[in-house]
């Protein structure tokens, strides 16, 4: 005679069936690894087909509270906000027992989604089949809902971590690039004594410097700032590199350097990229330095009796146009223990917290106080300076400064 099984166990077997197929559908797809979206949908089948749910809305904290799966109502579930008694749950709840408006009353329950004390999502059911008053079987709609999520979850944790890995790679290959662009060595002689400092103001930046001897009498040296960051920037500014080193063996015109140099850079510059510079040769013997500020920071020299002029004499920005609209070499004769500052804006635009800015008063200012100071601590004191400036002031740029002391 075979055994005869109460209805009541009857139903709660086949329920148990329902929750394993659920769970191993679930399961599976996880581990096939499908996108976000394709889960959504395994899971709305899951719970309508296996389940037997017949109205649903899933809410997803991502960024923000978003409707990711919603059947079997009318409520237009994509548009709404989620009401504040539902978004303080913690524990599965009935709705009758929230005060909330009349159209979120088409479910019954809600379930709040929880991980590591965090609120996930909240699941909305109605419309429900009886054996879903039983709190287990209301548990088991919540274990269900929080794998799918916390999967979902590890997976955009994932490809953040792959999308920064990329980044850092990405940033390494652009600080090897600028780190190969500064000079290993400037000079400190009979005639003048070169000192420069880069401070980034991320990982990598688009400020560069650089120094070349052109023959026993005559040297340039430059400062130059790329718009941007990261790896087109340093590649632009190895293109003005390798653009400047190749002009220069073939002349020392600055008019006829500076204007290559701006169609180099006008012809591989990608769109609002462009860069700034001072350019300068200084020839030991007639102690003449010619220079070009191509839109730059004006260097400040300051001479022995405190007074100081600013290298303005120039060009435009290199990049913006093909043919420079304008140019203009200006010469200045260098006296014995003059000092020059070349800068880019990182050092200049510090702001306190009355708003006020370092500046380039704030600059010659430091100078004027601290001309007999060594190069290596001048620039320290500088930085620190401005650091004092304000306490709670974050760089906002890459700094650089190159300083070039005429004996």
């Amino acid at each position: 005679m075979p055994d005869i099984v109460a209805p009541n166990i009857q139903q709660e077997l086949n329920l148990k069936k329902l929750e394993l197929s659920a769970l191993l559908e679930i399961t599976q797809a996880i581990n096939d690894n499908l996108p976000e979206e394709a889960l959504y949908k395994i899971y709305r089948f899951t719970l309508l087909a296996q389940l037997q749910i017949n109205r649903l809305a899933l809410f997803v904290h991502d960024e923000k509270w978003d409707c990711k799966v919603s059947f079997g109502t009318d409520l237009e579930a994509a548009k709404q906000h989620l009401p504040e008694t539902i978004l303080e749950l913690k524990e599965i709840t009935r709705m009758s027992k929230l005060s909330v408006d009349k159209k979120w009353r088409n479910f019954e329950i809600v379930i709040p989604i929880l991980h590591n004390g965090k609120v996930l999502a909240f699941v909305m059911i109605g419309k429900i089949q009886p054996y879903y008053t039983n709190i287990e079987a209301l548990n088991f709609v919540q274990t269900v809902s929080n794998i799918m999520l916390v999967a979902i979850e590890n997976h955009r944790m994932a490809r953040q971590r792959l999308a920064q890995e990329s980044i850092r790679k990405e940033i390494e290959i652009a600080r090897e690039v600028q780190s190969m662009l500064f000079p290993k060595k400037l000079p400190n002689d009979k005639d003048v004594a070169i000192h420069a400092s880069y401070i980034p103001h991320s990982s990598i930046g688009g400020d560069y410097y650089d120094f070349i001897e052109i023959d026993k009498d005559q040297f340039l040296f430059c400062v130059a700032d790329v718009s941007g960051k990261g790896v087109p920037a340093s590649l632009l500014m190895s293109n003005f590199q390798a653009g400047l080193r190749t002009i220069i063996r073939q002349t020392s015109d600055l008019n006829t350097v500076v204007s290559e140099l701006n169609h180099l850079i006008y012809r591989n510059a990608i769109a609002e990229k462009f860069i700034t510079t001072f350019v300068a040769i200084f020839n030991r013997s007639t102690r003449e330095l010619s220079y070009v500020n191509a839109g730059h920071n004006a260097p400040v020299l300051l001479y022995e009796n405190n007074t100081h002029d600013l290298l303005n004499d120039g060009c435009t920005m290199l990049g913006v146009f093909d043919v420079l609209p304008f140019m203009n070499v200006g010469k200045i004769h260098v006296p014995h223990n003059a000092v020059l500052l070349c800068y880019t804006d990182g050092l200049t635009e510090v702001f306190d917290e009355d708003e006020s800015e370092f500046g380039i008063e704030g600059t010659i200012d430091f100078l004027q106080k601290n001309r007999f100071l060594s190069s290596k601590m001048l620039h320290l004191q500088l930085l620190n300076a401005i650091n004092l400036f304000n306490e709670e002031a974050s760089f906002n740029d890459d700094i650089t400064l190159l300083s070039c002391r005429f004996k």
